[in-house]
């Protein structure tokens, strides 16, 4: 099974006020599809402190040969 890093719009939020979980999630799953392990959040809304990650468990994931979307990618990098 392929896995990925990605994020998962949650909740019912109103009109361009997203909010994400980042999770691992099977490749072939949907967007808002269940997940494998929950990893953090974002909320682009915030101006600071809206990113948050376990990166122990990122690096697991990783280095078992999940896939990192290329948004998760610039998220991490700015850590």
């Amino acid at each position: 099974m392929s896995v990925t890093i990605r994020l998962r719009r949650i909740g019912k939020c109103a009109k361009k006020k997203f909010y994400f979980r980042i999770g691992v999630i099977d490749q072939h799953k949907a967007r808002d599809g269940r997940i494998l392990e929950d990893l953090g959040t974002y909320d682009p809304i915030k101006k600071k402190d809206n990113f948050k990650i376990d990166m122990e468990r990122f690096n697991y994931w990783k280095a078992k040969g999940a896939v990192i979307s290329p948004t998760i990618k610039s998220l991490v990098k700015k850590i």
